[in-house]
């Protein structure tokens, strides 16, 4: 019988997993995770996302011993790893879910020419995708570059039912050498990650029940809820997608059952909604395959020469959710607390940066990097770009978030804000938004002393409008 080796990556699951089934159809199964910090540099090796893949092994391992595999943990280069465990078991084929990170494809190229050069099978298969990246061209046979029409093409695509979990497993019963979780040193020394329990549970079971809740209390609020960043009406799926620990097939099926059987034109246009979103995430990574590059330079070449002008010392004030602008101090603390942030207030911290401090973009995207439990690397890509407006389908440069309005319209009563900047948590809804507005004798009462227990604002949002335009401005007479 063919002895399959089902390297695990980002496709932390069990079910609708193409690589673990077709290897259940074909053989003997010898499941495998590598740990290796160099190869994920940029992709997956900040502390928050480690504490994430943690977690989301030991339930992997849980659930693949449910089913009689025992997954094999190992640590360093992947392709001296998965070299020596063909050796150790004499392997025939070597199957795996396909990745799209730049510096992950040229790794698995060479990977996979070294096995082939050794005689063994090599088979990739998508898994955490709807459509193949490279597969939706335009009329032109050229990359989409345009949401709107890209969403068009796929709404007459079909899409793979997502596959069950495989039955009648035969395991690789030799006992092979493993690492435990542990030993694979994820979590950091100190014990700060331990803020992120209350919030989270990673691993394939956490996602499921994370998707049912949303079905059953967010989604029929999606199509407005998911704006106003004190709701419960967002899926909170966005770290389970990213580490694969719920197919984004099944997610579709599932939510196509509904606006079938769910009536109510709301209900519907919430479906509709939400769907929209996860073809948005197949569209970043629709881009990051045409244009590798988007990861760091700027898609529309003129914005290479764009005059940022943003100081260190702002960009630490930004960093900590010290800006004097309540909204966005109230989305950076979230994001640190968290490890993720509301994509409404997301959209206003990022333009915020950008425009109101002349940041570039590339910096915010490395802190979100470094920060984010639920770092995708297309999608933070694409997402900054498209703030940025140096995107292929970005927002006009024009387009500058007045976080006072936002605030005003998105948390008119201030309860995201109150949340998560607490020394604003008894001021009036009426200034919440605007704290340097209210009058001496309520900030007094407040508690509020602006400029120590909160910052007064560290730009005024006209001359930083102004400023913005004028740079952008520039930009657009040297094109």
């Amino acid at each position: 019988m063919k002895k399959i080796i089902v390297w695990f990556r980002k496709d932390l699951r069990v079910h609708d997993n193409p690589a673990l089934w077709e290897a259940a159809q074909q053989g003997m199964i010898i499941p495998v995770f590598i740990w290796s910090e160099e190869e994920e540099h940029e992709n997956t090796s900040n502390l928050v996302g480690q504490w994430w893949l943690h977690h989301s092994l030991i339930a992997l391992k849980k659930k693949l011993e449910s089913i009689g595999l025992s997954l094999i943990f190992r640590r360093g280069s992947s392709l001296k790893e998965l070299s020596l465990l063909c050796k150790q078991t004499k392997a025939d084929a070597v199957f795996l879910g396909e990745r799209y990170e730049p510096s992950i494809i040229r790794r698995d190229n060479a990977i996979t020419q070294n096995l082939f050069s050794n005689g063994m099978e090599v088979r990739s298969f998508p898994s955490n995708l709807l459509f193949v990246p490279g597969d939706l061209l335009n009329q032109k046979n050229e990359p989409y570059k345009v949401f709107t029409a890209f969403w068009k093409r796929t709404m007459g695509e079909s899409v793979n039912r997502p596959l069950p979990i495989p039955v009648d497993i035969n395991p690789f019963n030799q006992v092979l050498p493993s690492l435990q979780v542990e030993e694979l040193d994820l979590l950091p020394v100190n014990r700060w990650n331990e803020k992120f329990h209350p919030h989270w549970e990673p691993g394939e079971k956490g996602a499921i029940t994370r998707w049912e809740k949303f079905t059953d209390d967010g989604l029929s609020r999606y199509v407005e809820g998911r704006d106003i960043p004190s709701s419960d009406s967002v899926s909170l799926l966005s770290p389970h997608l990213a580490w694969g620990e719920i197919s984004v097939r099944a997610i579709w099926y599932s939510a196509k059952r509904l606006n079938e059987t769910e009536t109510g034109e709301y209900m519907q246009s919430s479906i509709d909604a939400f769907l929209r979103q996860l073809v948005w995430r197949e569209f970043a990574y629709h881009q990051l395959i045409h244009f590798p590059e988007v990861l760091q330079v700027p898609l529309r070449e003129k914005f290479t020469a764009f005059p940022w002008q943003g100081s260190n010392e702002e960009f630490a004030k930004w960093q900590k959710g010290l800006t004097g602008y309540p909204l966005v101090d109230a989305g950076m603390r979230e994001l640190w607390q968290t490890g993720v942030i509301h994509n409404r207030v997301r959209m206003v911290v990022a333009s915020f940066l950008v425009k109101h401090l002349l940041i570039s973009w590339v910096e915010g995207s490395s802190w979100f990097k470094d920060t984010l439990i639920d770092f995708d690397a297309a999608n933070n890509a694409m997402g900054w770009q498209w703030v940025a407006g140096s995107g292929i389908d970005a927002a006009p440069y024009f387009r500058i978030f007045n976080p006072v309005l936002q605030s005003q319209k998105f948390d008119p009563e201030g309860l995201y804000i109150r949340k998560w900047v607490p020394e604003l948590a008894v001021i009036s809804s009426k200034y919440i938004h605007e704290p340097w507005k209210a009058p001496t004798n309520l900030l007094h009462e407040s508690g509020i002393v602006l400029g120590k227990t909160y910052p007064l604002p560290i730009i005024d949002h006209s001359l930083a409008r102004i400023r913005a335009l004028e740079a952008y401005a520039q930009v657009k007479n040297k094109s």
